[in-house]
């Protein structure tokens, strides 16, 4: 009977700083965004003075996970892949064409026909889908013929990057600066458009951008 390969020290601790690198973040940044004290990740914690290997807590593991919107199968998966890059086949539609109906349901997952398929790195949600930008009103930070990877499921905090449909058929690409009960404020990611404050009311749906092709 073949003998289980048991976890490495620095497995886990390499999957860490893979899970910080799929969300553009440092070791330290991923731990400030989820709550942790901005050292816990640092290269100085995971060994003590007397050269004994420190392990991460499941619980800093777990609030990790749930800042990045990452599954465990997908934590795993980092542990597992010896740093290699994920890809996956992704359905994506123009974005113009994401403000028609029948493209999605009402939670902004992708339904219905007319999507293409696009393979892309770092991207192990199921329910994640692509939009090309079609225009330039997001410079700097998209650009025309840009793919972003929009996850429905994942969790949407202040400075992240969202996707926001209207009732109207509008869609907005921009920074979330505030989200209430009643309202939620967007920062424009191009200082010549305004910034929006949308009622929850006229909320569709919200999403985080997880991943951009730049």
């Amino acid at each position: 009977m073949a003998r289980s390969k048991e976890l490495t020290h620095s497995q886990i601790w390499s999957a860490i700083d893979r899970l910080a690198a799929r969300a553009g973040l440092s070791a330290s940044g991923l731990a400030k965004k989820a709550g942790l004290d901005p050292t816990t990740y640092n290269k100085s914690k995971r060994v003590a003075p007397d050269g004994r290997e420190r392990w991460p807590s499941t619980e800093s593991i777990a609030k990790s996970l749930a800042a990045t919107g990452t599954s465990v199968g997908t934590f795993i998966g980092l542990i597992g892949d010896g740093g290699k890059t994920a890809r996956a086949n992704v359905p994506m539609i123009g974005f113009a064409e994401a403000g028609g109906g029948g493209y999605f349901d009402d939670g902004g997952f992708p339904v219905g026909k007319g999507w293409d398929e696009v393979s892309l790195p770092q991207v192990t949600d199921e329910n994640a889908y692509a939009l090309e930008i079609s225009g330039d009103s997001m410079k700097p930070a998209y650009r025309k013929g840009d793919v972003i990877v929009v996850s429905p499921a994942a969790p949407v905090r202040k400075g992240d990057r969202v996707v926001v449909k209207t009732k109207d058929g509008e869609v907005l690409v921009k920074e979330l600066k505030k989200k209430t009960a009643k309202s939620v404020e967007l920062k424009s990611l191009n200082a010549e458009h305004r910034d929006r404050t949308v009622p929850m009311s006229d909320v569709l749906w919200i999403a985080r951008i997880v991943w951009a092709s730049q």
